[in-house]
């Protein structure tokens, strides 16, 4: 059984823009079904693609499962099925050796940057970044299939 363990914050646009970081990832990722209980998404790279559900959270916790699917299969899925949709670039950077991904959001969303770390158990202790400001775990705006359906240019 997958289980994530996952912290969301918000990151200083400022001091992310100085930060020295690898070339990010372009996602086009959609969600064929997203409510209270469980969330099916489709998410497309330039070379691969991605089928992920998850359950409900509880805590910091939640059930997922992801696999990898072709990616012209994802953007089919995208095309045909996805209710709504989001674009963003994803840089991951290790830091005291836990990875944070800073998803850089566009289209609707630009203007909003979000990073996340993956934890072993709730109560890990972990390093925060210099660029990393108020934590929005568990607040449901930043959920990214809640930023599909109502975007950050629309708050």
């Amino acid at each position: 059984m997958g289980v994530e363990i996952e912290r969301k914050f918000l990151v200083d646009s400022e001091q992310w823009r100085q930060t020295p970081k690898p070339i990010g990832t372009y996602f086009r990722q959609g969600y064929i079904l997203s409510d209270a209980d469980k969330t099916i998404r489709v998410r497309v790279t330039p070379e691969e693609g991605f089928i992920t559900i998850k359950g409900s959270t509880n805590g910091l916790s939640r059930l997922e499962y992801e696999y990898k699917i072709p990616a012209i299969e994802g953007e089919e899925l995208l095309d045909n099925f996805a209710v709504s949709e989001l674009v963003k670039r994803r840089y991951c950077i290790e830091i005291a050796g836990k990875v944070w991904e800073v998803d850089e959001f566009l289209g609707d969303n630009k203007g909003l940057l979000v990073a996340e770390i993956e934890l072993d158990s709730e109560d890990e202790k972990f390093i925060l970044p210099p660029w990393v400001t108020t934590e929005v775990t568990g607040d449901e705006k930043y959920y990214n299939s809640k930023l599909a359906a109502t975007p950050f240019s629309k708050w």
